[in-house]
Formats: structure tokens, C-alpha cells, sequence
């Protein structure tokens, strides 16, 4: 049972956030998590944090140490590359599960951080003894392709058929969606304030005013040369970090909680890799197939917007209207902090389901991952009112 959820603003890697590492992102949500879900900080069983470029070591124990959990709380740092936050969450969700002597009936802190502005520069070895540096890890065999994400958006846009017209749309609309909720104050609830270079930090900075479908066309293709996959319909890269506290359903009810998102199931597929921004729609479906549910019985709907053609091809293979998926946008406009942003998916539909509380909702939380793999978690809402 998910009772608590918070997350940082996500902002511009390189911007707003820039000076702070990644434990540096994740301790104030821990700290404000226990804050206000009343848990004591030797109830935390163990941090699970997702994390995709950073430096390594274990930032989740560096963070929970960094919030003050006290010697004593554990830390696990999962890397699934963008899945890395939902896929936290999921195992946290099964520790939870497992039962007495296996973490069962425990109080989790489960999530994901990245600082893409603070992540170290990557090098290996060269025949000379020189470093050579490159830019991002192989996730797949060369003989399977192994495409640049942007190229494999433009894939999924031929494959399935994803116009430019389609594409620009719905980057607007996540815009636009964004730029209301955060005008409505619908984020201030959720959002931790940080420190800044240029004094506190408490909004996201990637929501664009200025955006229109005029502007939008004047984009070229960014990854393929006639493609249409563009800066404009694709994400930014960015900073932030977004937590949940997950516990059992008893022992939420002990502790107080008035509400929260049972994890009904998740699932974890693969994918080909050339066509990776797909998993999440094989995850989705086997998952739903599993759990006897339907696309329209689904309530609420946070689906990880890396780029609109993937988006699209996604929501439209699992028969869900684009409509009704990221209802205050997405990451096109709020931007993608790799690690993080699986689990501010679960941050959102927290939000949404307390803003409009209705008893047996149900959630799907869905994100595509390098490397031809997509993680889906299906939630209820529960009241215990």
C-alpha cells in the first residue's frame, strides 16, 4: 500500500538543480516523507532507490544516511536504466508481500533520483592507455541494434505509423496540461522545496509558454535525417528524484493513513530493442491480461512521455485514448530524470486519485526502458474512511 508520495521539482539538467548530487535530491524527500506520513525513522525497514547515470557506489544508503534514517536503515540502489524509480517501487512492493522474515509487513522508502548535471564523465580504456570517453553504456548486442534513443523513437513512429502532426499535438498538450496544473497549484502538494543558485527551488522549469503548433513545425528532424521525431516532441533531459512510502495494508492502517494505492500487480517485458520504446505497451498488456482488467476499466493513467511517437504508439497498441493519459502532462514538458521518473509517475497518480477520491480506481503507471524493456504497475485507490 502506497500511502505517501513526494518528488522534487524536475528541472533542466544544468539549470535550477545543477550544483546539487544526487543523495542531495533525495535526502529532502526522505526527510519530508517521514514528516508527513508519521513514520518514525527507525520504523524505515530499507531506502530502495532507483538510479540510472550516476556515479555509482549506493546512493540509496548515502541519501537515507544524508536524511538523518539513522545508522541502522539499509539502503539499494536498483538500476533498470528509466525503469529504474517504478522498478524500486515494485520491489518494494514485493519485499512488502513476501511475508514474515523476508522484509514482509515492513515500512519501505522506495523511489528514484538522478542528477544528470552532477553524473560523472564515462571513459573506458583505450589501446594506448588514453582514456576514450563516450556518452552513454550498450544496452543491447550489436547484432540485435543497439539505436540511440532518439533514433529508436523515430523507428516506433514508422512502425506504427506515428504522424509528425500526431506527434506535435499531443507534445502541446502535455505543455499546455502542465502549465495549467502548475497555474492551478496542483503540484505545490507534492513538491519538495530545494535550494537553489538562485535562491529556494519549488517549481518545475520545463513547461514552455511561448509553445504553439506554429513553432512546433519549425523543428527539424532531430535524429533522422527526414524523420519526425524533434526536439520539439521529444523530452529534455533533467534533474530530480520522487519517492513513495510503502508498507502493507495493515500495518498503513496502524500508522494512521488515511488513504493510498494498493499494488494490485506489475510486470516487467522485453522488447526488441530497436523498437525499445515499446515495452512499456508488452508490459501493460500482459499485466492487464493477467489481472482480468480493460483498458477502459482503467481510471487514471501516467505513462512516461520519453517521446510523443512512443507515447502514442503505446497508448494506441493497449486501446487507451491519449486523452486520458498524463492528465497535467507529462515528461515532454516536465522533462525525464532517467531514475527518477518511473516513480514520479506513482507520485502523480497518488496526487490525481486524493484530488478526485474515488474508492476502487484504478491506476496503471507504465514506462518504456533501454535496452527493448517496459515496466507497468496497476494500483487502486483505497479509502479507509
Amino acid at each position: 500500500m502506497i500511502i505517501a508520495a513526494l518528488r522534487t521539482p524536475v528541472c533542466r539538467a544544468g539549470g535550477a538543480l545543477k550544483a546539487l548530487q544526487a543523495h542531495e535530491l533525495l535526502a529532502p524527500v526522505l526527510r519530508r516523507l517521514l514528516s508527513d506520513s508519521g513514520v518514525a525513522r527507525d520504523q524505515v525497514t530499507d531506502v530502495v532507490a532507483g538510479n540510472a547515470v550516476g556515479g555509482g557506489g549506493n546512493v540509496a544508503r548515502l541519501a537515507a544516511l544524508e536524511a538523518g534514517l539513522g545508522v541502522g536503515v539499509p539502503g539499494l540502489t536498483v538500476d533498470r536504466q528509466c525503469g529504474s524509480g517504478l522498478d524500486a517501487i515494485v520491489l518494494a512492493s514485493r519485499l512488502v508481500a513476501s511475508g514474515p522474515g523476508f522484509g514482509g509487513a515492513g515500512v519501505y522508502l522506495a523511489g528514484g533520483v538522478e542528477s544528470i548535471s552532477t553524473a560523472p564523465l564515462r571513459a573506458r580504456p583505450g589501446a594506448d592507455g588514453e582514456p576514450q570517453f563516450f556518452s552513454r553504456a550498450q544496452f543491447a548486442p550489436s547484432s540485435f541494434g543497439d539505436p540511440d534513443m532518439g533514433v529508436a523513437a523515430e523507428n516506433v513512429a514508422v512502425r506504427y505509423g506515428i504522424t509528425r502532426q500526431r506527434q506535435d499535438e499531443f507534445a502541446l498538450r502535455s505543455h499546455r496540461r502542465a502549465l495549467d496544473a502548475a497555474t492551478a497549484g496542483t503540484f505545490d502538494a507534492e513538491t519538495v522545496t530545494l535550494p537553489g543558485p538562485d535562491g529556494p527551488r519549488a517549481r518545475d522549469d520545463g513547461p514552455r509558454r511561448s509553445l504553439t503548433p506554429a513553432l512546433l513545425a519549425r523543428f527539424p528532424a532531430a535524429f533522422v535525417a527526414g524523420g519526425t521525431v524533434t526536439a520539439g516532441n521529444s523530452c529534455f533531459d533533467a534533474d530530480g528524484a520522487a519517492v513513495v512510502v510503502i508498507t502493507s495494508l495493515a500495518r498503513a492502517r496502524r500508522l494512521g493513513a488515511r488513504d493510498g494505492l494498493l499494488v494490485l500487480g506489475t510486470d516487467t517485458a522485453g522488447v526488441e530493442p530497436a523498437l525499445l520504446g515499446m515495452g512499456a505497451a508488452a508490459a501493460a498488456e500482459r499485466l492487464l491480461a493477467d489481472s482480468g482488467v480493460a483498458a477502459t476499466d482503467l481510471g487514471l493513467v501516467e505513462f512516461n512521455e520519453a517521446f510523443a511517437s512512443q507515447t502514442l504508439a503505446c497508448l494506441d497498441h493497449l486501446g487507451i485514448d491519449p486523452e486520458r493519459a498524463n492528465l497535467d502532462g507529462g515528461a515532454l514538458a516536465l522533462g525525464h530524470a532517467y531514475g527518477a521518473s518511473g516513480a514520479v509517475l506513482v507520485t502523480r497518480l497518488l496526487a490525481q486519485s486524493r484530488r478526485e477520491p474515488v474508492d476502487g480506481r484504478l491506476a496503471l503507471a507504465m514506462i518504456s526502458i533501454a535496452g527493448g524493456m517496459g515496466t507497468a504497475a496497476l494500483l487502486e485507490y483505497r479509502s479507509f474512511g
